[in-house]
């Protein structure tokens, strides 16, 4: 996918390092690329389930980790895995973080969702 950008285009710092053209009849392109690649099925994805204890004051954070897909599915199943756990958690660099040691239960979750899961720790 090609997106055309005119001498007055508003989205200027994607033409960052492009020298400028005296042609008038010169177009600049350039391909866009999709920041999140498409979600595999459930059964394709193998997830790792650990616990984290690191800069948390000695607090432990389930994280779940290696998901490849969009950001919203990311989100859904967080959200999904936090209300099954009844506890807070966030999404962070690509990783579900769930409050507290669940890891038995994350991965039982996971597992009836037909993903593939390892535990780590």
């Amino acid at each position: 996918m090609h997106k055309k950008y005119t001498m007055f285009s508003s989205d200027w710092k994607e033409r960052l390092g492009v020298v400028y053209s005296t042609n008038p009849d010169f177009d600049y392109q350039t391909d866009s690329i999709d920041s999140d690649p498409e979600t595999p099925r459930a059964d394709k994805q193998k997830l790792l389930v650990g616990i984290d204890r690191r800069h948390r004051a000695g607090k432990q954070v389930t994280v779940v980790s290696q998901f490849v897909g969009k950001g919203d599915d990311l989100e859904q199943l967080a959200k999904l895995l936090k209300t099954k756990c009844g506890v807070g958690g966030s999404v962070k660099e690509g990783q579900i973080l769930i409050q507290g040691d669940f890891r038995e239960k994350v991965v039982g979750i996971l597992q009836s969702l037909g993903y593939q899961v390892k535990r780590s720790n």
